[in-house]
């Protein structure tokens, strides 16, 4: 029989997760007759692609139904939660079972699932948010350099001394131009009037440098321009979890970072939804993830990256 698409069955977990698991097991069993087992790399690719293909249209049924019976936004939130989260256990289980997973996969994986979570309640929030789009580095470089250049030409100098500044500044901006920079961040809406950059991170290891530096320079970026600007960094793992690039970041008066549960409240804060409290009463992953699974990421010191 085809799924329910009421509020109350879109919320029952167990049911939503019955329903994934048996829909990833019929797939994962097609792909083992196309692909092969030994295949596993392809394999892993492939069952993942079909838990989204699989979400993405439990969702579609989901808003068509919400909007066809005027389900209140609290009610859509709280099923496309519930579906997400499902799908998302479903998708580690089998992808462990194909291909099991190491530290750097994992860890990496749980990133793009936490950061597509927690983008839900924004696109579907209980109060009024608005998106908007970034502006382009090229828009920002070519305001910027003719607001110093009209600068520079008003100074009361002689003549030779303005092109002389004018020529040092050209040099700063050959520099500038040897790579373009993307301003573009995971979320931009606007929010009771304020504009706000959100950057979501599962959280912050060793490798993080490069990505540190290009946080520091486009959040100074967006400091600088004449629009007012938030840039709120979200970080899924607790502050001791995280190494001194999130407190480089905390610290860099261009971020307001928060992170575990301060994250959730912030979301809370935005949204008008308790995400805190609602994973308080739905998600548990060492329950609802298979065994074999949870013995595979406690194994590898993987159970970490499971604590939302």
């Amino acid at each position: 029989m085809p799924f329910s698409i009421t509020p109350s069955d879109t919320q029952d977990k167990p049911n939503v997760l019955r329903y994934f698991r048996e829909r990833g097991n019929e797939c994962l069993s097609e792909l083992r007759t196309e692909i092969g087992s030994q295949n596993f790399r392809k394999l892993a690719s492939c069952i993942n692609n079909e838990i989204v293909k699989s979400l993405n249209s439990f969702c579609e049924a989901i808003l068509s139904k919400a909007k066809r019976d005027s389900w209140g936004r609290n009610q859509t939130l709280r099923s496309l939660l519930t579906s997400t989260y499902c799908a998302q256990v479903v998708m580690l289980d089998l992808r462990n079972e194909v291909w099991p997973y190491e530290y750097m996969a994992f860890s990496r994986r749980i990133g793009e699932l936490w950061e597509h979570f927690v983008s839900i309640p924004f696109s579907h929030s209980v109060t009024e948010i608005t998106p908007f789009v970034p502006p382009l580095f090229s828009q920002v470089r070519a305001s910027l350099r003719k607001e110093i250049e009209d600068y520079i030409r008003e100074l009361p100098l002689p003549e030779g001394e303005k092109s002389e500044l004018l020529k040092y500044y050209e040099k700063v901006w050959i520099l500038v131009d040897s790579g373009e920079i993307s301003l573009h961040l995971d979320l931009h809406v606007e929010i009771r009037g304020r504009k706000v950059n959100i950057d979501f991170k599962s959280g912050f290891g060793s490798n993080e440098k490069g990505n540190t530096n290009r946080l520091l320079m486009v959040a100074t970026i967006y400091r600088n321009l004449e629009e007012e600007y938030e840039n709120v960094l979200l970080v899924r793992a607790q502050e001791d979890q995280n190494n001194h690039y999130f407190q480089t970041l905390k610290r860099s008066q261009v971020w307001d970072a928060y992170c575990g549960a301060e994250a959730c409240d912030k979301i809370g804060e935005y949204t008008g939804f308790d995400l805190k409290a609602w994973i308080r009463q739905n998600i548990d992953w060492e329950s609802d993830l298979l065994p074999e699974s949870i013995t595979h990421f406690r194994d590898n010191n993987l159970l970490q990256y499971l604590r939302w």
